[in-house]
């Protein structure tokens, strides 16, 4: 079923019987989340809280905490559509009227792509205006008790380049400081972000509107890791299936309105100003810290008159941006391709914050293609971010990460197949490279055919300085050992003394706590989002015409680390507050 905005989503919803109504009252500071991040847990459903303490709006939240709610928004038709449009760039070479006409019905579903404008009274955004803005009436959430302030979790930031005409969908954090400003957390390598650099090259006041809600296909195309020549709009017309519906801004702002969207914050960024927004936690799961960043100053607030408020909250994986990501990965998985000639398929972890670790399989059609590949993918878009790359030849679902590192590390020679480049940058919210924006990527290869037998059970003698072994997977070990501020050369003395009796076990990882290799989300989310490449690996090595030569094993220091933010917990008296009042939110059946 097409949605067009929140409402008919929540509707069809009510029908399936997933989403739960709490009219009990509840403190956006704090409780709301917590509530929100126990029913997501337990793979429960949709949240509509509508007496939520000190704001007249309810909030919508967790609409896609399950695949399966994931799948009523959006249906099969988007995936569908995309690998037929994919499709015709070989159907149509070379273009014929026979072609064509055999190609018509799919030609006219893309022919509604884009954006249409509609009169004011077609648009609901226009309904309400409050001028001045009154940011502190919205029920804005603070996730986590060490947060700077609340922010907006689901914030649609639309720019458009000042002197092309390009534009930009993306989310970014948003801090509300008071009813007329907020701070905006522009991210490197992010189009709003590039925008704005450009008007403050100009030093001129820098447009900028953010909506909330709207159709879902709107915040899934804001989060889509989309080639750079997709626009984020049309994205959104082309999962809905019809063209977007917008509006003029009848007091003369710069972009269009969606019109279909719950809120539309209308303001600028002045240049050269910059405030402290943070900390915050984060979808790593630790607390981003606080830095300066530009401040949005805003004019003016359009909303419905019986706005809904829709909200998310991020932690420790696994959130909704796990279910969303998985979605957002399988429909333009077809597009790769295009963008990237020689990826046949390409996959980024949700349990590592996306950014982290990204796998692709890759064509090898001649020796070390598969790094030309590595380099294509480092330089398209949101992947510039990724810290750690590991590549194969060979088919394998790149979703269970067990089953592409069994076949990397038979496939992997150490001394031609891993790449550290320093002194690169790294994604904001990532602080292993010890310095904001600055750190190292590495590249892992495992193509051709197998070169060892992987080992599943260590069964050596003790290893100096560790007290505890288990193995993730074939081939890879995960160790426990003293702290990092207890022992720092911990993983360095394990190369030098212990190399011997390891040698067996292409990769292990040192830990804080071994117990996280039972699971693959516990153990991605441990390792990858705790070590940078260039500090943290180590192994025998030699250089050799400027290529640094490794033996195995590779040792992996992903231990905490002194400066790295803490880890986002619950406050003891949240937990228990909400854990009293848990029948009255839900009654006794729960949900």
């Amino acid at each position: 079923m097409l949605h067009r905005n929140l409402r008919s989503f929540i509707h069809t919803l009510r029908q399936e019987r997933d989403i739960v109504e709490i009219t009990a009252e509840v403190d956006p500071y704090l409780e709301l989340a917590e509530i929100h991040r126990r029913v997501i847990q337990d793979g429960g459903p949709a949240l509509l809280f509508t007496n939520v303490k000190g704001s007249r709006y309810p909030v919508f939240s967790n609409m896609f905490g399950t695949s399966r709610r994931v799948d009523l928004a959006f249906g099969p038709r988007p995936e569908q559509l995309m690998k037929d449009i994919v499709g015709l760039t070989h159907k149509l070479v070379p273009p014929t009227l026979g072609k064509i006409w055999g190609e018509r019905n799919l030609l006219l579903d893309v022919a509604k792509t884009g954006t249409k404008t509609v009169s004011a009274g077609q648009a609901p955004i226009l309904e309400m205006v409050d001028a001045p803005a009154k940011l502190t009436e919205l029920p804005v959430l603070t996730s986590w008790h060490e947060d700077g302030g609340p922010f907006v979790t689901l914030p649609l930031v639309y720019t458009e380049h000042p002197s092309k005409n390009d534009h930009n969908l993306g989310m970014y954090r948003v801090q509300i400081y008071d009813d007329k400003t907020t701070g905006m957390h522009w991210q490197i390598h992010k189009g709003g972000g590039f925008h704005y650099h450009e008007a403050e090259k100009q030093n001129q006041n820098f447009p900028v509107t953010v909506f909330l809600g709207g159709p879902p296909a709107l915040i899934a195309s804001a989060i889509a890791p989309v080639p750079e020549m997709l626009p984020e709009l049309l994205l959104t017309s082309l999962i809905m299936g019809e063209k977007l519906p917008v509006a003029k801004d009848p007091h003369g702002g710069k972009y269009p309105l969606i019109a279909e969207a719950e809120f539309a914050i209308v303001g600028h960024v002045p240049p050269h100003e910059r405030r402290i927004e943070g900390p915050f936690g984060d979808h790593y799961g630790y607390y981003s810290l606080a830095h300066e960043f530009p401040v949005f100053n805003v004019d003016r607030v359009y909303h419905r008159k019986d706005a809904i408020y829709p909200a998310t909250v991020v932690g420790k994986p696994v959130q909704e941006d796990y279910y969303l990501g998985e979605f957002l990965q399988r429909l333009l998985s077809p597009a790769f391709p295009l963008a990237m000639p020689g990826v046949r398929d390409l996959w980024t972890y949700a349990e590592t914050g996306f950014h982290a670790l990204a796998a692709a399989v890759v064509r090898e059609s001649y020796k070390r293609e598969g790094l030309v590949n590595a380099f294509r993918i480092l330089g398209e878009g949101q992947l510039t971010l990724t810290k750690f790359l590991i590549l194969t030849d060979k088919p394998v679902k790149l979703e269970n990460f067990t089953a592409l590192f069994e076949q990397v590390l038979e496939r992997f020679d150490p001394a031609q197949d891993l790449y550290v480049l320093g002194n690169t940058s790294m994604d904001t919210l990532d602080y292993t490279g010890r310095r904001l924006n600055h750190g190292s990527k590495a590249i892992m290869l495992g193509v051709g055919e197998p070169m060892r037998t992987l080992p599943d059970t260590y069964q050596g003698s003790d290893l100096p300085g560790i007290r505890k072994i288990e193995s993730y997977c074939k081939g890879c070990l995960v160790v426990e050992g003293a702290s990092f501020e207890e022992d720092p050369e911990l993983a360095p003395r394990l190369v030098d003394l212990a190399a011997d009796k390891l040698r067996e076990w292409p990769v292990v990882f040192l830990v804080d706590d071994a117990s996280v290799a039972k699971a693959q989300s516990s153990f991605l989310w441990t390792t990858f989002t705790r070590f940078d490449p260039a500090h943290d690996i180590y192994a025998e090595q030699e250089l050799q015409r400027h290529h640094v030569g490794y033996k195995l094993p590779l040792v992996i220091d992903a231990r905490m680390k002194p400066g790295y933010p803490d880890e986002v917990v619950t406050r003891p008296d949240i937990d228990q507050k909400v854990s009293e009042r848990w029948t009255e939110y839900f009654g006794k059946t729960n949900f």
